[in-house]
């Protein structure tokens, strides 16, 4: 525990640094984040980095993540970015004969599109060109809100199950905890900074990333136990991999930038 929460410290001081300079800097962690996350998600499914296979999914993270644009650089839309990824994963299959399966092709392209995607749309809500700080701090108070109400709401008043064979430690009790203290933090933003977001807007996002955040938890945990490992990497000691700790940003903050919630 002691190790576990002077990572936490120090990672977490590190990381709210980078976040409030911005620019390259935060750019740069969240690329070099996508890269290990999906070195993490290689390696569960029995994928050496090396591979052809992995090396189109690194390809495709990155053409999610890089921020092209800032370098006056056009690339293909999200869409075709995953139509070509896709034709050329298939490719592999036919090329290798089948050593690389369709089932496999398919993994790839799921984990360039979960951990690329859910890394580009952080960069995108930190550029957002009005209040792209406090937009990106709304949406992770959220987030870490959820994870905290929930654990000590759980270990408070925790009773009822949520979803034992999955994450046999959460409990019903604790994941309404966690949707309070989202709803709390998002309402305190609203208020406290006039004029940033109305009340309303501020309790929808609160909500929603205490549920898509809980949710992108549980898929973790789920494949985890599919995959029969305890952490998906061990970057962060006591913490596990960045897929371990990244995994509620990376359905919440897509979610909250295809809805537009997020104004980016």
């Amino acid at each position: 525990m002691r190790q576990r929460i002077i990572t936490g410290v120090v990672a977490g001081a590190g990381f709210i640094g980078l976040t409030i300079v911005g620019g390259w800097l935060y750019t740069s962690l969240l690329v070099l984040l996508a890269i290990i996350g999906f070195t993490e998600y290689a390696r569960m499914n029995g994928v050496a980095w090396s591979h052809p296979s992995s090396l189109l999914g690194y390809a495709g993270v990155l053409l999610f993540v890089l921020p092209w644009s800032d370098w006056g650089i056009t690339i293909p839309s999200p869409l075709t970015i995953l139509w070509v990824l896709a034709f050329l994963l298939l490719a592999i299959t036919v090329i290798t004969k089948n050593k690389t399966t369709i089932d496999g092709a398919a993994l790839m392209l799921l984990g360039a599109l979960y951990v690329g995607y859910g890394f580009s749309a952080m960069v995108e809500a930190r550029q957002i060109e009005q209040h792209g700080l406090i937009w990106t701090f709304l949406a992770f108070g959220c987030i870490w809100a959820s994870d905290i109400g929930a654990y000590f709401m759980g270990r408070a008043f925790g009773k009822t199950k949520l979803w034992p064979s999955i994450s046999p430690n959460k409990t019903i009790e604790g994941a309404l905890g966690g949707v309070l203290f989202s709803i709390i933090v998002s309402a305190v933003f609203a208020l406290a900074i006039p004029g940033f977001i109305d009340l309303p807007k501020a309790l929808l996002i609160g909500l929603v990333a205490a549920v898509a955040g809980q949710f992108g938890d549980l898929i973790q945990s789920a494949y985890k136990r599919v995959r029969d490992i305890k952490d998906t990497g061990t970057l962060l000691p006591g913490h596990g991999g960045v897929l371990d700790r990244c995994d509620s940003w990376l359905i919440v903050f897509p979610l909250l930038v295809l809805t537009e919630l997020l104004p980016v």
